[in-house]
């Protein structure tokens, strides 16, 4: 996680999708144990992967605590408002707005719009004479980088002028002192990388997504202000310079100079139209003068990754028309020297063999032309250009689609042959997902003959193979689990289990052919009975003859009984002893 860089990922929170490399339109993404990450010497700050990222895991550097600093070093901060605001917080005055500003701390607010205009001064000034070659605007940091990383061989073809942000501040330090603090505020996430190199010029960049927290942090409400004579932008207002953050509206403030009507002027929005536009091309391939307006976000700043896009593009960009105003006659500038060089950063690709590609390739199962199929589901165009990001060490395997399907297809296939039990998968609709031999000669030899005709039977109708399937579909109806010790299936007696894959959307069941083993049981519980019986019988036989020996018994007994009562006893003489 590299928080000093304006992008980064929070790995708790990526969640294996992939979807920042695919949306990546300079594949400036490490995937490395299954988290994304962005790799600042290839990132040129546009904020797509920001926008994109489902689970929220990109995060934009947080400065918000820098610029607190800043206005506790009891130094005076002046705040560079990109002329999108008016957009930002529609509707809204522009007295409140500054109101707000100060109310947070800042000296004053002044309109980033003002730069533009010296910007589209002096580049007028400079292509008078111009009669061939191309001409790209530095107003874009990500534009700039697109080309000093991506496309090197027009970097020479750059402005050589200041970005406006970078031109109003240099504005303002001129009128205010260049101890004061600048702290730029917009749509644009690349001027953080922007205030990082020019530090004597800017020091933060900020979005008007965090504006807005930033407000309710502080408890400021910018509607509810009520604003003084004081509350107003510092050096002049700004006029047709305001048109900067639409398409084209950097050429129409360009035009309006007299002396350049010659130049075939030309918008590229969007990082991709660049790459297009100038692909195949050199610079002295080009014969006529031409001015390219590079914009990386489409329709312009006003749809920036900072922006919160409540309403529909065009009324953004209708709003933006309507808040500008365009002077019949333009002034003349005065000296301030905004010139500024651009030095080649190509981005370094190690060069790396057929067989290195080969082999990359056989690691995620292609073999042969046939087999690489260019999805783009891995985020790649296509799967020679994956296997070079497998090589550079920014892919991994498991980030192919077709894949992990195949490995997914193996395992399950390897799983299934290997149960000893016939297992059987279906969906919603009782049509089979896959099913196993054991389940096919479970069902007969037609079965079995389709099952070898087609592994796996997926789509048969597990109705026309089963007549239990009622037990299946209730499972899928309730989601609640079946377990069955014995149901009859033709011949034989089976032991069933239905168990959740995907709750009402696709069940399993796993079946034991249980007929020989309930068959002893039968047998057993046969032989026990007839043991019992013959017990039975036994123990009554010898019950009935004990009672019959009992009877006899009891009567022999009472009748000595009784003739012993009845004998008279012989009398005592006196005598004693015998005669």
């Amino acid at each position: 996680m590299n928080h000093s860089y304006p992008i980064y990922t929070v790995d708790a929170e990526c969640q294996d999708c992939f979807k920042c490399v695919r949306g990546c339109p300079v594949k400036a993404i490490k995937v490395e144990g299954g988290h994304a990450s962005v790799m600042p010497e290839l990132c040129i700050a546009c904020g797509h992967c920001v926008e994109i990222c489902p689970a929220h895991a990109k995060k934009v550097r947080e400065d918000i605590g820098r610029v607190r600093q800043l206005l506790d070093q009891n130094k005076q901060v002046y705040v560079s408002l990109a002329p999108s605001w008016v957009s930002e917080f529609k509707g809204m005055p522009a007295e409140k707005m500054i109101a707000a500003l100060k109310k947070l701390g800042f000296a004053g607010v002044s309109e980033t719009a003002l730069g533009a205009q010296v910007v589209s001064y002096q580049l007028a000034e400079s292509m008078r004479d111009m009669h061939a070659g191309v001409v790209i605007s530095s107003a874009c940091p990500v534009m700039v980088d697109m080309v000093r990383k991506y496309i090197p061989e027009f970097t020479s073809a750059i402005s050589t002028v200041l970005s406006p942000a970078l031109t109003h501040a240099k504005m303002l330090r001129e009128k205010f002192g260049q101890e004061i603090g600048v702290v730029f505020i917009g749509p644009c996430i690349a001027k953080k990388n922007e205030s990082d190199k020019h530090p004597d010029l800017i020091n933060n960049a900020i979005l008007f997504s965090r504006l807005h927290q930033w407000f309710k942090e502080e408890g400021v409400d910018p509607w509810r202000m009520t604003p003084g004579p004081e509350d107003h932008f510092v050096l002049d207002l700004a006029e047709e310079g305001a048109l900067y953050p639409i398409e084209g509206g950097m050429n129409d403030t360009i035009r309006r100079h007299g002396g350049v009507d010659h130049i075939n002027y030309a918008c590229v929005s969007g990082v991709q139209a660049l790459r297009q536009a100038l692909e195949g091309l050199r610079p002295e391939d080009v014969k006529e003068p031409v001015f390219i307006e590079a914009l990386a976000c489409i329709g312009g700043c006003v749809h920036g990754p900072g922006t919160s896009h409540v309403s529909p593009g065009l009324l953004e960009r209708l709003r933006i028309i309507h808040n500008t105003h365009m002077r019949e006659t333009l002034p003349e500038r005065d000296g301030i020297d905004i010139r500024e060089t651009y030095e080649n950063g190509p981005v370094k690709v190690d060069p790396v063999s057929l067989q290195d590609i080969k082999q990359a390739l056989r690691s995620i199962g292609k073999t042969s032309q046939e087999d690489e199929l260019n999805c783009g589901g891995c985020g790649y165009d296509t799967c020679n250009n994956f296997a070079r990001a497998l090589l550079a060490g920014k892919a991994e395997p498991n980030m192919c689609v077709s894949y992990l399907r195949k490995l997914a297809q193996k395992k399950s296939n390897a799983i299934l042959r290997c149960v000893p039990a016939a297992v059987v998968i279906v969906d919603r609709s009782l049509k089979l997902v896959e099913c196993n031999r054991r389940f096919a000669d479970l069902c007969g030899e037609d079965v079995t003959m389709m099952f070898e005709a087609k592994p796996g039977m997926g789509g048969a109708d597990l109705r026309r193979l089963v007549p239990f399937a009622d037990l299946i579909e209730e499972v899928l109806v309730s989601g609640e689990e079946l377990k069955r010790d014995m149901i009859r299936f033709g011949k034989r007696l089976l032991s069933i289990n239905v168990f959740n894959i995907e709750p009402k959307q696709v069940v399993g069941a796993m079946l034991f052919d249980v007929t020989s083993t309930e068959l002893r049981r039968e047998q057993i519980a046969a032989q026990a009975r007839e043991v019992i019986r013959k017990n039975l019988a036994t123990v009554q036989d010898i019950a009935c003859r004990l009672g019959e020996h009992m009877a006899e018994t009891e009567i022999l007994l009472r009748s000595i009984a009784e003739d012993y009562a009845a004998k008279p006893s012989r009398p005592n003489n006196g005598k004693g002893g015998g005669e």
